[in-house]
């Protein structure tokens, strides 16, 4: 009998959303207290990691996300929803919740 196999998932977005990987950030200290990962800012920038393929508008005609994977970008501070893949938190967000891209 054949041994199971983990398989990883991937994540593919549907219509107009994008899929980030937040940066992280350094584990801070402040007067040599430890801030717990509760306590500390959700963080607002990171990479893009799957791209839905569009939206389609009221007339039919697609429309397309004009951010590819691998761009850095800073997203609303409470925009998306959190999810876990393959052990690493990512956020799902429409792309019209993208701010900025980073260059």
């Amino acid at each position: 009998m054949a041994g199971a196999t983990k398989s990883k998932s991937t994540i593919v977005p549907s219509e107009d959303r994008v899929v980030i990987r937040p940066t992280e950030d350094a584990e801070t200290m402040r007067g040599g207290l430890y801030i717990p990962d509760t306590a500390k800012e959700k963080p607002t920038q990171g990479e893009i990691i799957a791209v839905g393929p569009g939206r389609v508008n009221d007339e039919g005609k697609h429309i397309p996300i004009e951010f590819k994977v691998g761009d850095t970008v800073i997203y609303g501070k409470y925009s998306g929803t959190p999810f876990t893949i393959n052990g690493k938190e990512v956020m799902i967000i429409k792309a019209s919740d993208v701010l900025a891209k980073l260059s």
